[in-house]
């Protein structure tokens, strides 16, 4: 069955010719839901932000020339006439020779053009000794200095983050026009694997590719659909695949991909619909059993049962697919340069991925030193695994203090 592999770049290829991504299309959500969501507008401003001239700082509100020669041996003296508090219009003029108490963030009244600190002042009943002089502006932040009325200030195609939600908040906005997120089925085959939960039989082990799966889905930019384990029943997988093809738009398994007399999913993929499977066996280590088929134009991955096989394959194959569902940029994952801290060995014949944690040895050289598991399916590699090192099929091992590039899983790792 998996006599003929094909190489991790010709399943790539094979891949990329069989999607063909269309534009999910646009909705509109709240603002509170639309984190980590694709912008699909330019947010033009309706206002100036300020809306008005306000201060930076707590002091009091002068006309700027009323200030000029004051020093702390001959201080200026001026009149308080009033106060100016955050939130309300100030409804005192102020003429030469007076000021206005104010705090930060209120608006600047008619009058003045800049405001005096309070720790350069000494305020006697209604009169104020000023120690300093200030500038025209000083300390005051100009109407529209942040954002001017018609400026665009995010463009489509844009990340929401905090920090962009914040601005569409400032704007007054209370929705935005986002992509789709893309739906992707997720689900588990296996007699020996239970959903976390349930009382665990002997023999069987949790779901745990269905969980770290679907959320690598979601830091895609997906929405995984969690269709539960499904027991090594032909019927009944085939009824569960037929309906996550039907309600979603990418569908990943893990499970049922081997040579077992009950690996059943690669079979019913390819009867599922046309072109049906086109990969079927990779010439990597680990993840050697994958298969992906498309079911018309949606992609079917079946990954292996080894969590980190499964994992690994997802950021390999299907992470750009779903990157360009979702509308997103196709970014590589972040790499950084470290020194192999032990040889690691190859394959033979087929590319090999090796889990590696980084550490700063006592010379502040970076480490990457392999994740002993044993068996591609160790639980505590997910955990302790900050990213992988590639090893070409023509190269038999790396060096230890051979420099290395490593694939992180998550940002820049622990390190």
């Amino acid at each position: 069955m998996f006599r003929k592999l094909m190489t991790l770049d010709e399943a790539k290829q094979t891949i990329a010719s069989n999607f063909k991504p269309s534009d999910l299309g646009t909705e509109e959500t709240v603002l509170l839901e639309a984190y980590n969501r694709v912008l699909k507008e330019n947010v033009v401003s309706t206002l100036d932000i300020p809306p008005f001239n306000r201060s930076t700082v707590d002091g009091y509100a002068v006309r700027a020339q009323d200030t000029f020669g004051a020093d702390e041996n001959q201080p200026v003296i001026l009149k308080v006439a009033g106060t100016v508090s955050v939130g309300e219009q100030p409804k005192v003029k102020v003429e030469k020779g007076e000021t206005v108490e104010i705090v930060t963030g209120a608006p600047i009244p008619q009058g003045t053009d800049a405001v005096v600190m309070v720790e350069d002042t000494e305020r006697t009943d209604d009169q104020l000794h000023v120690f300093t002089s200030v500038t025209v502006n000083e300390n005051v932040m100009k109407k529209g200095s942040d954002i001017k009325n018609g400026e665009t200030i995010l463009k489509s195609g844009q990340i929401l983050g905090s920090s962009e939600i914040g601005v569409l908040a400032a704007l007054g906005k209370t929705t935005v026009k986002v992509s789709k997120l893309p739906m992707v089925a997720v689900l588990s085959t296996g007699a020996e694997v239970t959903e976390p939960g349930k009382e665990l039989p002997a023999g069987k082990i949790y779901d745990i590719n269905a969980y770290s799966l679907s959320t690598a889905v979601q830091e895609c930019g997906g929405k995984p659909v969690y269709f539960g384990v499904v027991p090594d029943d032909k019927e009944a997988l085939a009824k569960t695949l037929e309906c996550a093809v039907a309600s979603a738009d990418m569908v990943i398994t893990s499970g049922g991909v081997s040579v077992g007399p009950k690996d059943y999913t690669p079979q019913i993929v390819d009867a599922l619909g046309k072109p049906g499977v086109v990969v079927y066996g990779i010439a990597v280590k680990p993840g050697k059993p994958t298969t992906v088929g498309f079911v018309g134009e949606k992609p079917v991955f079946s990954l292996p049962g080894h969590p980190t096989s499964a994992l690994l394959i997802f950021y390999l194959l299907a992470r750009p697919l779903l990157l360009r569902l979702a509308g997103r940029s196709v970014t590589e994952l972040k790499m950084v340069r470290a020194v192999a801290g032990s040889r690691m060995f190859s394959a033979k014949g087929r590319r090999t991925f090796v889990m590696v944690k980084l550490e700063f040895d006592k010379d502040c050289r970076l480490i990457a030193e392999p994740v002993e598991t044993g068996a591609s399916g160790a639980i505590t590699t997910l955990a302790r695994a900050d990213g992988f090192v590639e090893i070409p099929e023509n190269e038999q091992f790396v060096d230890v203090d051979q420099e290395v590039a490593v694939a992180l899983f998550r940002g820049a790792g622990k390190v």
